[in-house]
């Protein structure tokens, strides 16, 4: 898995949650259709009506998400820009999707405003297997950003958080040690460490 293969992940699903913030710092979510994804490159379109249309404008910041029936969840964040010439990109999110012509007929398309997200980071979580797999990707040059938690020098040993791992992806070791491929993040081991050896990433 990588980046790329993340994002196709989300075009094969097309409808997918895509939250913003509003004016008034307030969380939006709607579906909307991933249009083409191209490498590291994902496409989509809104018409200039829309709420959604104005909080891309005003801010920018999207977070994208979906889930497959196999229970592979991709979640995308990143920086959200409108594209120069609209109409080329307009004509050619129709050519790739065809139903868009029965919603948006002949001319119509054009209120329509292409967007393209090619930074951020992408994470591939499969709640489909035994223990989970997560992984998590730079996209165009973004950053990612550690998440969940470690176990630090401070540790005892005494493998109260081994026990109590739902995942069972604690290894024993000096100090102990979280396979971060396999971990929830529920912070179980977190909160049952009698010394707090165990810190927020």
């Amino acid at each position: 898995m990588n980046a790329r293969n993340c994002l196709e992940v989300l075009r094969k699903i097309k409808d997918v949650a895509f939250a913003t913030v509003d004016e008034v710092g307030k969380p939006q979510v709607r579906i909307i259709d991933v249009m083409l994804v191209e490498g590291e490159r994902l496409y989509f379109c809104t018409s200039r009506g829309k709420d959604f249309y104005q909080q891309l404008e005003r801010d920018g910041n999207v977070a994208v998400t979906a889930l497959t029936p196999e229970f592979q969840m991709v979640r995308l964040n990143g920086r959200a820009r409108r594209l120069a010439n609209q109409k080329e990109w307009i004509d050619r999110i129709f050519e790739e999707n065809p139903s868009m012509n029965d919603v948006y007929p002949g001319e119509s398309r054009y209120v329509l405003e292409p967007f393209v997200i090619d930074c951020g980071n992408v994470e591939f979580f499969d709640l489909g297997v035994t223990p989970i797999s997560r992984e998590s990707f730079p996209v165009g040059g973004g950053e990612v950003s550690e998440k969940g938690f470690v176990i630090s020098d401070a540790c005892i040993g005494c493998g109260k958080c081994l026990r109590g791992c739902p995942q069972q992806c604690i290894e024993e070791g000096t100090p102990f040690r979280i396979m971060q491929e396999h971990c929830l993040h529920c912070g179980r081991c977190f909160e049952e460490c009698p010394v707090q050896a165990i810190l927020r990433r």
